[in-house]
C-alpha cells in the first residue's frame, strides 16, 4: 500500500505582514513588515520610558516623604548630615533618569570635521576607524558616491551628512544590534523624507539616490556592523550549518521538488543558483546580497520550468529553494539574513522581486530549522535513524501514482538504474570469478607442458656433435666454392695482389 504523499505548501498570505498592511513581512521581525516593526519597536519604547519616568517619581516622592518624616522625628544637628545624604540620593536618582532618557534617544554627537564639502579626509577618529577608512573598499566606494553625488545640486550636503553619520556611528560600536539598526533606519527614513521634498515626488530619483547612500555607508560600516559581538548571530551560523550538514541526505523525492537534474540545462541552472546563494556572504551592501538572492531564485524558476514545462508556481519554488539551501549550505546564512534585515532599505524588503524571494529565503531558512519526520512523510523513528546516520533512506518501488508530478517517474528511474547498477556488479562478480580460474587453468597446463617436453627429452638423449664438425665445415667450404665457381664473371678478374717486403 503506497502513502500518499504531499508537498511543501506555504500560502503566499504567510509572506504578508501580520497587521494586514499588505506589505512583505519578515521572521526577523515577528512577522512584521519594517515600517509595522518600527512602528511596534517605537511603542514599546516609549511605553518603557513612561515607566521609567513613573518609577522615577516614585521613587522621588517616596524620598520626599522619608525626607520629611526624619525631618519630624530628629533635632535640628542631625538634619545636617541627612541633608547631604537625601542630596547625593537626589543626585544618584537623577542620573539613572538621565541615564534612561540618553539610552532612548538617539545619539547626536558626531565627530569633528572639515566644513570643505567632498573633502574624503576627516579629522582624527579611533584607530578602528582610520584602518576601515583606508579599506580599498572603503576609498572605491567613496570615490564612486563622490562621482555619483557631484552632478546632484544637494549632492555637497548628502555626501557631508552620509560622512558625518558614519563616522558618529564608530562611537556607537557597543551598543546593541537593534539600535544599531534603529539609528540607520532612522537616517535612511529622514534622508528619504527630505529628497522627496527636493525631488517634488520623483521616486525613481529618490530611490537611484538611497541606493548608493545604502552602498556607500554600508561598506564602510560593514566590518562593525556584521555579525557583531554584542548578538548570537555567529552561534546561530554555527547551529544551521550543522543542521544541514545532518540533513544530507534529504532527497529530492522528500521534498517533491519538480526538477529533473538529468536534463543539462536544468542541471546547469541549479548549478547556478547554488553559487548564487554562496556568493551572498562575498558581498558587503545590503542590496547586493539581495541580488544574489534574486538570481538565485531565478534560476530555480528557470529549472522548474524547462523541467515542467510550464511556469513554476509558488508551491513548486519554496521547496526548491530548500532543496538549493540544503545543497549549498551557504557560509554564515544567518548572519547575512540578520544584516539584511537590520540594514538594507527598509522599502525594498518590504515590495517588489527583492522582498519577495527574501521572504522565502527566511521561510526556507525557518523551515529547515523545524524539519521534522512529518514535514518529509516518515515516521519519527525512522527521521532520528537518518538523522544520526545509523541508516540510509530508501524509498520502496511505487506502484501507483504518487502526489508529486515528476516524483513516481524519477524514483521509477531511480530505481531502474539502482538494479542496473546491482546486474553489473552481479556480472564483474562472475568475470572476475572466471578470470580467476582461467588463470589457474592456465598455471595448470604450463606445468603440464614442462613435465611432458623434460620427459621427451630424458627419452632421447642428445648424439655426439664432434664427429660431424669437421664435415660440415667442408661442406660449408664446398658450398663456398660452388658459389664461386658459378660467377663466370671471375675468370676476367686480375689476380690477388700479394704482399711483399719492403727492402729498403
Amino acid at each position: 500500500m503506497t502513502s500518499q504523499r504531499r508537498g511543501i505548501h506555504l500560502d503566499q498570505s504567510e509572506l504578508l505582514c501580520k497587521k494586514g498592511c499588505g506589505f512583505y513581512g519578515n521572521t526577523g521581525w515577528q512577522g512584521l513588515c519594517s515600517k509595522c516593526w518600527r512602528e511596534e519597536n517605537q511603542r514599546e519604547k516609549q511605553k518603557q520610558i513612561q515607566e521609567d519616568w513613573a518609577l522615577a517619581e516614585r521613587l522621588q516622592r517616596e524620598e520626599e516623604e522619608a525626607y520629611s518624616r526624619h525631618q519630624k522625628a530628629q533635632s535640628q544637628p542631625t538634619i545636617t548630615p541627612f541633608s547631604k545624604f537625601e542630596e547625593r540620593k537626589t543626585k544618584e536618582k537623577s542620573s539613572k533618569v538621565n541615564t534612561v532618557t540618553k539610552f532612548f534617544t538617539p545619539s547626536t554627537k558626531t565627530p569633528s570635521k572639515k566644513d570643505t564639502p567632498f573633502d574624503t579626509h576627516s579629522s582624527p577618529s579611533p584607530s578602528s576607524s582610520t584602518s576601515r577608512h583606508s579599506s580599498v573598499d572603503s576609498d572605491y566606494a567613496t570615490r564612486e558616491f563622490i562621482d555619483f553625488l557631484k552632478p546632484l545640486k544637494s549632492g555637497r550636503e548628502i555626501f557631508k551628512q552620509c560622512r558625518a553619520f558614519t563616522e558618529s556611528m564608530v562611537y556607537k560600536r557597543d551598543m546593541g544590534a537593534d539600535e544599531l539598526s534603529e539609528c540607520v533606519q532612522d537616517f535612511y527614513q529622514n534622508l528619504s523624507d527630505r529628497l522627496h521634498t527636493q525631488f517634488k515626488g520623483s521616486s525613481d530619483q529618490v530611490e537611484s539616490v538611497m541606493d548608493e547612500v545604502e552602498k556607500y555607508m554600508m561598506t564602510r560600516l560593514y566590518k562593525d556592523v556584521f555579525c557583531p559581538e554584542t548578538t548570537d548571530d555567529e552561534r546561530k551560523d554555527l547551529a544551521i550549518q550543522k543542521r544541514i550538514r545532518a540533513l544530507h541526505w534529504v532527497t529530492i523525492e522528500m521534498l517533491c521538488v519538480p526538477v529533473d537534474e538529468e536534463i543539462a540545462e536544468v542541471s546547469d541552472s541549479v548549478v547556478k543558483a547554488i553559487t548564487d546563494v554562496i556568493e551572498m556572504d562575498s558581498k558587503c551592501v545590503p542590496k547586493e546580497k539581495l541580488a544574489c538572492i534574486t538570481r538565485c531564485s531565478k534560476h530555480i524558476f528557470n529549472a522548474i520550468k524547462i523541467s515542467k514545462k510550464e511556469a513554476a508556481s509558488a508551491d513548486d519554488f519554496l521547496p526548491t529553494l530548500i532543496y538549493i539551501v540544503l545543497k549549498a549550505n551557504p557560509p554564515r546564512l544567518q548572519s547575512n539574513i540578520q544584516y539584511i534585515t537590520r540594514f538594507s532599505n527598509p522599502s525594498r524588503l518590504m515590495t517588489g522581486e527583492d522582498g519577495y524571494y527574501f521572504t522565502n529565503l527566511c521561510c526556507a531558512v525557518a523551515f529547515i530549522e523545524k524539519l521534522d519526520g512529518q514535514s518529509l512523510n516518515l515516521s519519527s523513528e525512522e527521521f532520528d535513524l537518518y538523522m544520526s546516520g545509523q541508516a540510509s533512506p530508501h524509498w520502496p518501488q511505487s506502484t501507483g501514482a504518487s502526489s508529486c508530478s515528476p516524483g513516481s517517474a524519477a524514483l521509477s528511474q531511480v530505481h531502474k538504474r539502482l538494479d542496473v547498477l546491482t546486474g553489473l556488479g552481479e556480472r564483474q562478480e562472475r568475470v572476475m570469478e572466471k578470470a580467476r580460474q582461467l588463470e589457474s587453468d592456465l598455471i595448470d597446463w604450463t606445468d603440464e607442458v614442462e613435465q611432458k617436453v623434460q620427459s621427451v627429452l630424458e627419452s632421447f638423449p642428445a648424439e655426439t656433435q664432434n664427429p660431424t664438425a669437421t664435415p660440415a665445415s667442408g661442406t660449408a667450404s664446398a658450398a663456398s666454392s660452388a658459389i664461386d665457381s658459378d660467377n663466370v664473371e671471375n675468370e676476367h678478374l686480375p689476380p690477388p695482389l700479394q704482399p711483399q717486403v719492403f727492402a729498403g
